[in-house]
């Protein structure tokens, strides 16, 4: 009887973990989904001064964005550019960018996003943007 009910508890404990799990019967399953980690949450700067205004109209929250260190910048040592499909719309504000600059250096890869698109006459509130990064937790 004790062997019948310890199989029963490590069938019910097995059965919970796969719950958990997610995975399949059978199914090995090695990497929970990915979550991100927001690094900051700040408007571009310099909008009025590259490429913004001629892709404004093709702009959408949630596009994604590339961020590009520009470490010969003579204005700026930690610059870092912002760019919407290959086009310059400007960079992480100077306040803003030490520890992507930082990051970016390290090689650790950043991502970002449009978060909010406003038809203000002040470029620093036209468009607000968010930079995480990515992690994904293995599993045994």
């Amino acid at each position: 009887m004790n062997l019948t009910k310890r199989n029963f508890f490590k069938a019910g404990a097995g059965l919970a973990a796969w719950l958990v799990s997610g995975a399949r019967p059978g199914q090995a399953q090695t990497e929970k989904p990915s979550t991100h980690i927001l690094i900051q949450n700040s408007p571009l700067a310099g909008f009025q001064y590259h490429q913004g205004k001629k892709v404004w109209p093709r702009l959408r929250t949630g596009q994604p964005l590339t961020l590009q260190r520009e470490a010969d910048n003579t204005y700026d040592a930690k610059a870092v550019m912002v760019l919407w499909n290959g086009k310059k719309l400007g960079y992480v504000p100077r306040a803003d960018n030490v520890a992507v600059s930082q990051m970016l250096d390290r090689g650790i890869p950043l991502q970002a996003r449009i978060v909010e698109l406003a038809d203000s006459p002040n470029p620093w509130k036209r468009i607000r943007m968010e930079i995480h990064m990515e992690t994904s937790r293995k599993q045994a």
